[in-house]
């Protein structure tokens, strides 16, 4: 099963890498957004991000424009008529995920292989909505998706062998390092990575340590690039606790569960970064 057409439905942050490093693989991307002012916005964050990598010498201004020519944009499902594989990157919501991909199997021929950027929410939720159960795959990338090596390619108890292989192989022609995972929510990343970033919140709130001597233990104790509550403030609270609410739903295990601080964190409106206060205050740097 040759992947050469890609659609990416949702051109925000992970929908506009998806497209990009499909595009740089020398795929034929089409992308849909709800109204020609979100293409364009999107159209913008690739060419912004391809801008600087010219401006930085790690790509040429002619190497730049054949991969924005091999993206185009639509506000129409049917413009995915003719593809190979159309990956889902909108709202991390079951309903209207599923809404999507009845109305995409409609649309896409028999061999189109339907794939989810999900983190959280189980592939074959959205799976059972069509009639293609067997071409139907998790493919969970990272933020930022151009620079992120890691894609979770997940199968459910539908999928099967030639298009999970199918979806490896795409992950490994965006340049990306395959990491193989059954449908179980969290996938093998967020199953180990959110207990992690709750338990931080909680050292917090039991006063262990302030919130930048907790940051710097782990980063420098450990190693990690980034402490766990600079992390959660990236990520966004609110996107966090949603995944932990969703898991701690499926394993009813206490390490899911949300800490009382971060419910009220996010009630507060204090999401992270993208709100500019977190458990750090951005609109002071």
């Amino acid at each position: 099963m040759d992947i050469n057409k890609v659609g990416v439905v949702g051109c925000g942050l992970m929908g506009s890498g998806i497209a990009q490093i499909a595009a740089q693989a020398g795929c034929d991307v089409v992308v849909r957004e709800v109204d020609q002012a979100q293409c364009d916005k999107g159209q913008g964050k690739i060419d912004k991000f391809l801008g600087k990598a010219v401006e930085k010498g790690k790509l040429s201004q002619e190497d730049k424009d054949a991969v924005m020519g091999r993206i185009s944009f639509t506000t129409e499902l049917s413009g995915f008529a003719a593809c190979d594989l159309v990956v889902e990157a909108i709202i991390e919501n079951l309903e209207i995920k599923r809404e999507l991909f009845a109305a995409l199997d409609t649309i896409c021929p028999a061999h189109t292989i339907f794939a989810t950027n999900t983190s959280s929410l189980a592939v074959g939720d959205m799976a059972s909505a069509t009639n293609r159960g067997q071409n139907f795959v998790g493919l969970h990338f990272f933020n930022p998706v151009p620079l992120m090596k890691l894609v979770e390619v997940v199968r459910t108890l539908e999928t099967s062998a030639d298009v999970f292989d199918a979806a490896c192989a795409f992950g490994e022609k965006v340049g990306k390092v395959v990491v193989r995972a059954k449908d179980s929510p969290g996938f093998v990343v967020n199953l180990l990575l959110v207990p992690y970033l709750l338990d931080s919140i909680r050292a917090l709130e039991a006063g262990v340590a302030t919130a930048e001597d907790i940051d710097a233990g782990m980063k420098l104790g450990c190693g990690h690039p980034m402490g766990p509550l600079q992390l959660l403030d990236f990520v966004g609270l609110d996107t966090t606790l949603y995944i932990a609410d969703i898991m701690f739903h499926e394993f009813k295990e206490f390490r899911y569960s949300a800490p009382p601080m971060l419910r009220r964190l996010v009630a507060s409106g204090r999401n992270g970064m993208k709100s500019g206060r977190g458990f750090y205050d951005y609109a002071r740097k």
